[in-house]
């Protein structure tokens, strides 16, 4: 009972004060470039063949001048019609440079090392990251590169799921939440992670680190290349506006999205302790409030629940209006639900000996 009083106490305090600094300490962004430098896009693409036009297209609209634009796709050894998608849409584009990769460099696997390679071929200074399941907003270049401040080795915008459906609705909410929760903390500047779909890396912060095949294999390597930055002494920059807002596409399926984020929970290992309190506080929420009905009176326990639905419900829909999105108020409600089932399946399969499958491959 104690235990159960003294967590809601501090569960409570902590997300009151992080809705506080979403209040109240955002960051403000300027789309302010002195000059435009020539910059790399690279992306690594395994069957993707039902997505990738979509990538491409959403290049094509980007608000950057194309003579300044190099477009590097690494076509790891897809299996569908990939390869000869791309290769028809950039049949007379000079911008864009399609890659077959074999060969494996250093420690790098998988998409890591695919992006290790495309680094090797690129011609500029900046390097930005993107999938090729990813619509990209038109200011992105412009957006990024003007966080760039001197200093700043990385900088990371925000991604989000688009779709129609009821589960791609709540996937949508639940990115958005807890991409929100770590922004406020990055706005503290304290560094949390970066995003490989949504990521701009200077090439000098990339070499000092030897690239991605001198770092050893992660599952997530977009968070294993942000700590070596920033060991380095490097600079960061998080944004968390519509400037940067790239749409992946969401999963369809149970088992694709279980994969999907306990792929993520392995990479959750190299949080700073900040974001794991958080997390963890998070996560423990109906572990602790379940045995509390023992000890108190149902209408105590309701009351918990509500106070808590409210406040996460305020911070998503903060984060929403940021970001020029609106959603029904029920799905508020049906995110807390979506939440306790996807928790708590997640614990179960995470301490189960169980290798993540993505893209084809077992990890």
């Amino acid at each position: 009972m104690i235990f159960s009083v003294a967590y809601f106490i501090v569960f409570f305090s902590l997300f009151l004060l992080l809705l506080a600094l979403l209040l109240f300490n955002r960051q403000q962004y300027r789309l302010n470039l002195a000059q435009l430098p020539r910059v790399s896009i690279l992306i690594a693409a395994r069957n993707e063949e039902h997505a990738i036009i979509r990538c491409l297209e959403s290049i094509e609209k980007l608000n950057y001048p194309k003579d300044k634009l190099e477009v590097l796709i690494g076509d790891d050894a897809s299996t569908d019609a990939t390869r000869a998608i791309v290769d028809s849409f950039i049949r007379d584009k000079s911008m864009y440079t399609c890659t077959t990769i074999i060969e494996t460099l250093g420690k790098a696997r998988g998409k890591a090392n695919v992006l290790a390679q495309l680094a090797r071929l690129a011609t500029t200074d900046y390097f930005f990251y993107t999938d090729a399941d990813i619509a990209l907003p038109p200011q992105w270049i412009h957006a990024l590169l003007s966080e760039l401040k001197e200093g700043v080795g990385v900088v990371t915008g925000i991604t989000t799921t688009e779709g129609n459906s009821l589960f791609a609705q709540l996937q949508t909410l639940d990115w958005l939440y807890a991409l929100g929760l770590m922004q406020v903390v990055s706005d503290l500047n304290l560094p949390v992670t970066a995003m490989g779909n949504n990521m701009l890396l200077r090439r000098e912060a990339y070499e000092q680190v030897a690239g991605f095949e001198s770092i050893n294999f992660s599952i997530t390597e977009d968070i294993a290349i942000f700590n070596q930055v920033l060991k380095k002494g490097w600079g960061f920059r998080n944004i968390y506006d519509r400037s940067v807002l790239a749409l992946s596409t969401p999963i369809h399926t149970l088992n694709g999205f279980l994969h999907q984020r306990l792929r993520w929970m392995r990479g959750t290992r190299h949080l700073p302790w900040y974001m794991a309190i958080i997390f963890i506080l998070h996560g423990a929420y109906y572990p602790v409030l379940l045995p509390f009905f023992l000890y108190t009176s149902v209408s105590t326990a309701i009351f918990i629940f509500i106070a808590k639905l409210l406040v996460q419900s305020l911070f998503a829909a903060i984060c929403l209006h940021r970001l020029g999105r609106t959603m029904p108020w029920w799905i508020f409600i049906l995110l807390e639900l979506y939440l306790i089932v996807t928790s708590v399946s997640l614990i179960i399969l995470f301490f189960m000996p169980l290798r993540i499958n993505w893209k084809g491959r077992r990890y």
